[in-house]
């Protein structure tokens, strides 16, 4: 329901909604972020795995990458049809369990449990925040509402990462995820229900204008299928700029799961300190969130090629070199340039893949371009974790990041069309 309220587009237009739409996927990278270092740290403290245990270690990425995939799949399409706002208010119910299971944790597999919650709950209310904002904008405002999304969630990720560790030292890890766990899903849900409205009515507008536009040009609208089957389909394997876009986004997961998964065993093996390894940590997280506030409308103004394929070229750089220094300003100098290759690509992708989505159908492709991106995380882990496993090292798993981001970078460089793209395809 939107009572009394004007339905047009543009970020001042919308301004209202557009910060609580921030301010939901603020509180969503929270609670991603407040696993970072902590419960990597947890699994030899508390749950006796072993140090060189790299396949147990990954699999709570994994479940989580999996669980996050296809709950991006099914909530892209599912909102077309019930709308952003209800989707958004079950994501964070899923949540719920997360922190109580963490508490009460007997063994890994209740971390493990934990993750189907967390990757609902990041499925559900990172798609329902970021759609509702590409609603309200203008077509033109894409990369920039883009930057502003993956800005809050990132510096989010971050933040929490660093201050998740800092509390887990004070009070212990499993009360201080608890306490922080609970408090961010009491903000997220109450704002959600009390603040948010459903956006549904905007997209239906941006979809007349994109129709109205065609008649102007005396063009018919795209023949694109409409059941999700088709959809996956044509995204994945009929339209070549949409692949390269969708195996992009596979593989720059590869990076965050290397961050999430072995950066910490690797800097914990160098013996820093959980809070130490959680500051290189974070840094690498701000600096990712906060740069997209820069890379996000660079991309609208420059087009989204150079800095897509210069991000991944980035973070293969920096993977690589991370293994060869020895120093805490060495490895927080790398994570800072990963960051910022993090933010050249990830909002720039997302607005690319829009850009060539009829806007009737921009929340489904959205949808398995998310998919394919976040089943990154699980492909990314289960490949690191068995070369981790098979090398007996953790040095391998930042090799593998470094040669597939550069051929991934590749990819899209000779798929992408190399000028700017109009506000609809």
């Amino acid at each position: 329901m939107t009572p009394n309220i004007s339905i047009q587009h543009g970020i001042k237009a919308n301004q209202f909604q557009i910060i609580q739409q921030l301010i939901q996927v603020f509180l969503v990278g929270l609670m991603i972020g407040m696993t970072r270092t902590v419960v990597p740290g947890l699994a030899e403290s508390e749950f006796g795995l072993a140090a060189h245990a790299f396949m147990s270690l990954a699999m709570f990425v994994v479940i989580f990458g999996v669980v996050k995939a296809i709950m991006n799949l099914l909530a892209g399409h599912l909102s077309d049809h019930f709308g952003r706002r209800k989707l958004l208010i079950i994501g964070w119910l899923a949540a719920l369990p997360v922190p109580f299971l963490i508490y009460f944790a007997q063994s890994w597999t209740w971390i493990l449990a934990a993750m189907v919650f967390l990757g609902i709950n990041q499925g559900l209310c990172w798609s329902m925040a970021l759609n509702s904002k590409l609603d309200l904008a203008k077509a033109s405002q894409k990369g920039l509402i883009n930057g502003l999304n993956e800005f809050a969630g990132y510096a989010a990720v971050g933040i929490a990462g660093w201050l998740a560790a800092l509390l887990a030292e004070q009070y212990g890890a499993r009360e201080a995820l608890l306490g922080f766990g609970l408090t961010v899903i009491g903000l997220g849900l109450l704002l959600a229900t009390w603040k948010v409205i459903d956006t549904h009515p905007w997209s239906q507008l941006h979809q007349k204008h994109h129709t109205q536009m065609l008649a102007e040009k005396g063009e018919a609208s795209l023949n694109t299928p409409t059941d999700l089957k088709s959809i996956m389909h044509y995204a994945t394997l009929k339209h070549p700029q949409l692949m390269a876009l969708n195996q992009a986004g596979l593989v720059e997961k590869f990076v965050d799961a290397l961050v999430w998964v072995f950066m910490p065993v690797f800097l914990l093996s160098k013996q820093l300190t959980l809070v130490q390894a959680s500051v290189i940590i974070a840094i690498y997280g701000i600096v990712w969130g906060a740069s997209q506030l820069i890379t996000g409308p660079a991309s609208d103004k420059y087009g989204r090629r150079i800095l897509i394929s210069g991000g991944f070229w980035l973070c293969a750089i920096t993977a690589l070199g991370f293994v060869w220094v020895d120093t805490i300003f060495a490895w927080s100098l790398l994570a800072a340039l990963m960051g910022f290759g993090m933010a050249m690509l990830y909002p720039t992708l997302g607005a690319a893949v829009a850009d060539v989505s009829e806007p009737k159908l921009r929340a489904s492709i959205l949808g398995i371009y998310r998919f394919w991106r976040d089943f990154g995380y699980a492909a990314g882990a289960l490949l690191m974790g068995a070369l981790a496993h098979y090398a007996e090292s953790v040095v391998w798993p930042f090799y593998l990041v470094g040669i597939s981001m550069f051929l991934s970078g590749l990819w899209v460089w000779i798929a992408l069309k190399p000028h700017h793209y109009s506000a609809h395809p």
